[in-house]
């Protein structure tokens, strides 16, 4: 698993779902699970963006926190055609002159979950990671719980 750290409110609609890439100045091989982290800065300008607007911002949501992990999703690819100049298809979210890494399957943590981040793709320590599935693992349990109550009780 790796992890990348992200400006709000960029970091929000990733989390969200609504941006499905991830503007980098360099490409990566990698592909698989990637923690997004809420760096500690905030790209004040952006928040006013229709694009971030229509996502929900809100910087009273626990996702618009900074200096936390707050997402994991799965980078499935990454299209360089921008970064060379060329034209590409990856949506109004796509930042022209860079490498789009395409993201996919996100899943917004519970809460956020504390941790310094880096400037570049970072691996992330055995304890957060564990304590990231032991947050999605207690989350499944607690939802798998609730459906199974609300069919038993066919009056509820």
């Amino acid at each position: 698993m790796q992890a990348i750290s992200v400006q709000q409110p960029w970091a929000f609609t990733i989390a969200r779902g609504a941006k499905p890439v991830s503007n980098q100045g360099l490409p990566t091989a990698y592909r698989g699970p990637l923690l997004i982290h809420a760096s500690m800065r905030v790209d004040l300008t952006a928040c006013d963006s229709p694009l971030v607007q229509a996502a929900g911002w809100d910087p009273s949501d626990p996702l618009a926190a900074i200096g936390a992990v707050i997402a994991v999703a799965d980078l499935e690819g990454v299209c360089s055609a921008a970064a060379s100049g060329g034209a590409c298809d990856c949506g109004p979210w796509a930042a022209p002159g860079l490498h789009h890494w395409r993201l996919a399957n996100v899943r917004a943590l519970p809460r956020p979950i504390v941790a310094l981040g880096r400037t570049d793709m970072w691996e992330p320590k055995p304890a957060l990671v564990a304590e990231i599935k032991a947050m999605f693992s207690t989350a499944a349990a607690a939802t798998a719980a609730s459906v199974a109550g609300a069919v038993s009780d066919p009056h509820g």
